[in-house]
């Protein structure tokens, strides 16, 4: 009887080893003059300039073919640099989305007119992509989507809303899931189609959700007859279902799906290095964390190779994706435990303000990318429980 989940050790071979000093010694420099509160946003941090630059050093669209832009290097190099990206907190939110999913759906399914415009742009990080998905009227039932794409002369008109999207009051672009077929009642999984649409379209609104923290980079967007071409149909009209959940396993597996509060524990170890009392809890508390990382970091390993033998683990991808949010949600209370204090935001003070940021934030990374309820459901079923 084979196993319900697959975890092949996966090793990053020694080779990959300067790549990662480069990339560090890199975020050493641009990292200087960042805030606690700025490394806090992390991987949905928007910051076009760093995005251009990572796109001159040829981080973004790594594994591409170099006819669309890309540097034709490895998924395992590309690994390296993520890692390093997100221990730093780095600011990648403008080019994110583009570079992990939109990027390779693209280059997967997309036409040859549209490998050759879109790819290049994201790769050189001029372009930012938006992920169009989850419903006000869905709950967390992706697949009962009501939005709707009507056929008219010479492309589609869009109707209907979508919300929880990161940054598309930022982007440039979306991906947004449509339905093109029957009503939801009748073919839930059926006749969904997937769209690239311009942000700046007519009929487009967008309006942020403001989170505790104050900002808005959550966002509902309002579509009124938005237009779209015939041309930026993604893929196969009625396959989007499909589609979007292979894209949700390089969602769901890679390293921001653990690595978002990392930033914080290298700064609380600086914090009590000199405190001999807390030497017995760091140890108990660091020691516990850093094993379960190592852990989570090893199953993200597996998934990255299934995806580049060409499988789709999905089940896999969703159990790293809940185990990774229950993981970086508790870094905050660990390190408020490490400092007997609780969390208040010092103007200037990289660790407060780290912190502060985080334990506003922490709550909605079981939101993005999929609920709880709903990974939990695809684990059970991959255990034959439902």
């Amino acid at each position: 009887m084979n196993p319900p989940f697959s975890f092949s050790p996966l090793q990053l071979p020694d080779a990959l080893e300067p790549l990662r000093q480069e990339v560090r010694s890199f975020l050493a420099d641009a990292s200087s003059q960042w805030s606690g509160w700025k490394i806090g946003h992390s991987w949905t941090g928007f910051d076009r300039d760093f995005s251009l630059e990572v796109g001159r050093r040829g981080w973004i669209g790594m594994t591409w073919p170099a006819a669309f832009g890309g540097h034709e290097r490895t998924g395992l190099e590309r690994y390296v640099m993520v890692e390093e990206m997100l221990a730093a907190g780095a600011p990648l939110g403008a080019h994110w989305f583009g570079d992990r999913q939109s990027g390779p759906l693209i280059l997967r399914l997309g036409t040859e007119k549209q490998r050759q415009h879109f790819l290049p742009l994201i790769a050189r990080g001029e372009a930012s992509f938006c992920i169009g998905l989850s419903e006000p009227d869905s709950g967390s039932d992706l697949a009962s989507l009501r939005s709707r794409a009507t056929r008219v002369d010479g492309g589609w008109r869009l109707s209907g809303r979508k919300v929880w999207t990161t940054n598309a009051h930022l982007c440039d672009f979306m991906i947004g899931l449509f339905r093109t077929g029957g009503p939801a009642e009748a073919e839930k999984h059926k006749g969904l189609s997937q769209f690239l649409i311009d942000m700046r379209s007519s009929g487009l609104e967008v309006r942020p959700i403001l989170d505790l923290t104050g900002e808005g980079h959550f966002n509902e967007v309002t579509f009124d007859g938005v237009f779209v071409p015939d041309d930026m149909l993604v893929g196969t009209e009625g396959e989007g279902w499909a589609q979007a959940s292979a894209e949700l396993a390089f969602e769901r597996s890679q390293p921001d799906r653990y690595m978002s509060s990392f930033p914080l524990i290298p700064l609380a170890i600086d914090a009590i290095r000199d405190n001999a009392q807390a030497d017995r809890l760091a140890e108990r508390c660091i020691g516990g964390a850093l094993s379960e990382l190592v852990i989570l970091r090893e199953m993200s390993l597996s998934i990255l190779g299934q995806l580049e033998d060409g499988h789709s683990p999905a089940k896999e991808a969703a159990l790293v994706k809940d185990l990774g949010n229950t993981y970086e949600q508790n870094i905050p209370e660990l390190v408020r435990e490490l400092l007997d204090s609780a969390p208040r935001i010092v103007p200037d003070n990289k660790l407060s303000e780290l912190e502060g940021f985080l334990v506003q934030t922490v709550p909605t990374f079981s939101l993005r990318g999929g609920t709880r309820e709903i990974l939990r459901g695809i684990i059970a079923k991959g255990l034959g429980l439902r």
